[in-house]
């Protein structure tokens, strides 16, 4: 079998490479993707290897990068991304780059700083431009007949009258300070000042009508500036104390109108001449940040596949002339010569003349699992990995999963109409593909669309095939090839008796079976249409699901026969296909011989469709070998002759596989401890172990390597060290839950009935009670209404039948076959094979950086 159906074939080799051509051999192996490098010094800590200070380097020079993608962003500066690579750059150059990067940070960081501190300049002259405005105001008013009131609130009527009566009048003269407080921190602080001071203060204030900026944050802030008028020394020292606990900045405003009019024009001149200075400056910024950001991109490549070659690298072995590295490798063996070439490349760029040495290895160690996938079979391939990911060389399931996958979710999801959009949508995602990917977007939800668009795409199309069949769209028939059915009924009588039926038997019929799928009579038959098409639905979902299952049986087939198991063949294989054929498989043979034989219109009276017996208790009384009641007339309980004989024997033969199952196994184990001649279950036809040695050998594989391996994986494990009771519990539970797991899978398929049935209900209501409505009005009342109702309809339709249904099938549809289908033969045991890539690398990097 090729890769497609099994994992690749792995080998363990040792990689030796001289000290100046690591570097460049890694990096080679990096961009070829194949191969998955083992940890040499586990008990060696992460700051004691030899690459520990070239680690360091790199995530210092990450942090630099990381820093000035902030400033950039900041600055909404487009990156320039042209999806383009770069190789890994020689070591020699990192001294380059580390350079280059410290020149860009330092100068970033100089701008930053003057930026910030003219910034901080600027704003405390804006605000002293305010206050200096706004006291204004304040020194007008107190000039006008509210001056003495004001005074006789602050100082009393005798303090008035002591100080106009003297010369020590004028010591009682009013103190003031002004300045600029947060807006939201003002009501806090004008009752601080109330109660500290006693209210022997005046403070006055008024907003900032323009947000200022923050030269810290950069972010808007609301100020309002305020005077507060005072008294004596002490309350000035107070005042000032709540001032700076309130962190309330306050500015030198001269008293006598001349002087603030002079440092008001001083303010605004040195108001332009920052604001000027600032434009150069951050002209200058931008400038830095437009150059960086062309190369942006590119040096995080390069400093990413750096620290992933130190990385590797430190997984490496030293020998003991200090002049070679040891590496220890899982390669697939059909890219051994790729590999092989991409090393000496790597040597070639560093200039050794010592080539690279690859050995391959003996081991006994489980091979991690590759299976080669392209962008249409990766997302079938993850199904099968969320289930578990496949043992070393066992059989796939995510081929056969590609066709029954979409196959199951249609036989549930089957509507021309919803397929259709279903389709569309995919097409669309799959036909916009490079551009899609190129926006790497942040939804998550959006991210699974996308990457399961061949899987939308898929079920969408077979859907419409489905639905063609069940010639249902949006819960109503196309009439492609005309109607077999003629109603023998006028107009009146149809609209009014909801009761009539269609009988086959009948005139009504001409007897010529529609061509492709249903009638589309039975959508306008209600009585009719559901006992149809619930007799037909669930028999075609028995038939799918026993064929799902045997299938999945042979499949295992090919397990046990790749990995020479006869053992497994001979006691597991054999008696389970004959248990699942002879029952299930033979009810389903059963319901073929009942549409073929019996019939509405049948002339014999035996074989008319009233005297068909019922497939369920036939099935019934055949595994409680019960007679069937044949005091029913001329209508015989049996479909040929000699079938309750024969249903006799293969329920015999059926029960027979179970103990067959049970003990066979751990009997032939037994036996063979006893002869000391273990069973190998590895051998070849003649049973010996030497076979799988000159299969190996044959095949270029390691002989050592693949028992092991194939143990892992293949449907028979090895006994040699288990304990015999064990074994017999082991074997136990799996016959247990393969007969009984027959039984409950096989009823299991029943859900592709009966979401069938629900999705189809569920369409025919929303037409009924939604968009029929629409359909009555008449005139153009009647078009607007439609025009609303058609919007709503379509919108439940949209998001009812085809997201939460299909989501619903598509769930239904992975257990059927992460459960009922991969059950029998898939293990799922395995780990995945992860190369050292630096593709992989870089995607995950960009989407935790994104993060």
């Amino acid at each position: 079998m090729g890769s497609l159906f099994r994992s690749e074939e792995m080998s363990l080799c040792q990689l030796f490479l001289q000290s100046e051509a690591a570097y460049a051999c890694v990096s080679e192996l990096g961009e070829l993707g194949l191969v998955q490098f083992r940890d040499l010094n586990p008990d060696v800590n992460a700051f004691q290897r030899k690459f520990v200070n070239e680690v360091r380097r790199c995530d210092e020079m990450e942090r630099k990068l990381r820093y000035l993608e902030k400033e950039i962003k900041k600055d909404g500066i487009p990156m320039l991304d042209t999806g383009e690579s770069p190789e890994a750059p020689q070591p020699r150059e990192m001294i380059d780059l580390e350079a280059t990067f410290e020149k860009l940070e330092n100068e970033l960081r100089e701008v930053n700083q003057n930026a910030e501190a003219l910034k901080r300049n600027y704003l405390e002259l804006t605000e002293l431009k305010h206050i200096l405005r706004k006291t204004q105001v304040f020194f007008d008013e107190m000039a006008d007949s509210h001056r003495e009131e004001e005074q006789v609130n602050l100082l009393g009527e005798e303090g008035i009258r002591a100080g106009g009566a003297g010369a020590q009048g004028q010591n009682l003269k009013l103190g003031f300070v002004a300045g600029v407080i947060l807006r939201e921190r003002l009501p806090a602080f004008e009752r601080m000042l109330w109660r500290a001071c006693r209210g022997n203060v005046f403070l006055r204030q008024a907003m900032i009508e323009d947000p200022l900026e923050d030269p810290s944050t950069g972010d808007k802030v609301y100020k309002s500036v305020f005077i507060i008028f005072f008294q004596g020394d002490q309350l000035k020292t107070r005042v000032k104390k709540i001032c700076e606990g309130f962190r309330a900045t306050l500015y030198p405003c001269p008293e006598a109108p001349t002087d603030r009019r002079e440092m008001a024009m001083g303010v605004m001149t040195r108001i332009e001449d920052l604001h000027t200075v600032l434009g150069q400056t951050q002209d200058h910024r931008h400038r830095v940040l437009v150059a960086a950001a062309k190369n942006l991109k590119n040096w995080f490549v390069k400093v990413r596949k750096i620290k992933a070659i130190y990385h590797t690298l430190n997984l490496f072995n030293l020998d003991v002339t200090q002049k070679c590295l040891i590496a220890e490798c899982w390669v697939p063996l059909l890219d051994f010569e790729t590999i092989q070439i991409a090393l000496r490349r790597g040597t070639e760029r560093s200039g050794s003349s010592v080539p690279p040495i690859l050995n391959r290895m003996e081991t006994f160690e489980d091979p991690p699992t590759y299976n080669r996938t392209n962008k249409f079979t990766h997302a079938f391939q993850a199904l099968i990995n969320a289930y578990g990911v496949a043992s070393y060389r066992e059989m796939n399931p995510a081929p056969y999963t590609i066709i029954t996958f979409p196959f199951l979710f249609a036989v549930m999801f089957g509507d021309l109409g919803h397929g259709t959009i279903m389709a569309l949508f995919g097409l669309w995602m799959v036909l916009k593909e490079k551009p899609l990917a190129a926006k790497k977007s942040d939804n998550e939800i959006w991210n699974i669309f996308f990457g399961g668009r061949y899987i939308i795409f898929l079920m969408g199309v077979f859907s419409m095939y489905t639905g063609f069949v069940y010639n249902d769209i949006f819960s109503k028939s196309l009439n492609v090839f005309g109607s077999a059915w003629s109603i023998n009924y006028n107009t009146s009588t149809v609209m009014s008796n909801k009761a009539l039926q269609l009988d086959p038997a009948g005139a009504d019929y001409a007897q010529t079976p529609y061509p492709v799928g249903l009638d589309p009579v039975w959508q306008v038959a209600p009585l009719n249409k559901i006992i149809f098409q619930n007799a037909y639905k669930m028999k075609i979902s028995i038939i799918f699901g026993v064929i799902h299952m045997l299938f999945g049986v042979f499949v295992g087939l090919f397990n046990h026969r790749y990995f020479k198991n006869k053992m497994a063949i001979y006691c597991e294989f054999i008696p389970q296909v004959i248990f699942l054929v002879f029952l299930f498989f033979y009810m389903t043979l059963l319901m073929f011989i009942k549409w073929v034989k019996y019939s509405a219109s049948s002339k014999i009276v035996a074989y008319s469709a009233g005297c068909a017996p019922s497939i369920l208790i036939t099935f019934i009384n055949m595994v409680l070998f019960k007679a069937p009641d044949e005091n029913n007339g001329d209508c015989s309980p049996f479909m040929f002759a000699g079938q309750q004989g024969l249903q006799k024997f293969l329920v015999v033969v059926a029960l027979l596989c179970v103990p067959w199952m049970l003990l066979a196994k751990p009997i032939l184990i037994m036996r063979g401890r006893k002869e000391h001649q273990p069973i190998v279950p590895y051998s070849n036809e003649n049973g010996d172990a030497d076979g799988l040695n000159q299969h190996n050998n044959a095949t270029g594989t390691q002989g050592a390597q693949q028992p092991p391996a194939q143990q892992q994986g293949g449907a028979g494990h090895g006994h040699d060290n288990e304990e015999m009771s064990e074994i017999f519990i082991h074997q136990g539970i799996h016959t247990i839950e393969y007969v009984l797991g027959s039984v409950s899978h096989t009823a299991s398929y029943l859900r592709l009935w009966a979401l069938s049935l629900a999705h189809a209900q569920l369409a025919e209501v929303l037409w009924n009670m939604v968009l029929q409505n629409g359909l009555k009005q008449d005139g153009w009342i009647g078009g607007i209404a439609l025009w609303a109702v058609f919007a709503f309809w379509a919108v439940l339709t949209v998001g009812i039948l085809v997201l939460m249904e299909g989501l619903s099938a598509f769930l239904h549809t992975l257990r059927l076959h992460w459960v009922e289908f991969q059950s029998k033969f898939y293990a799922g045991l395995g780990y995945a094979f992860q190369p050292f890539s630096f593709e992989v690398i870089l995607e995950s990097s960009s989407s935790s950086s994104e993060d």
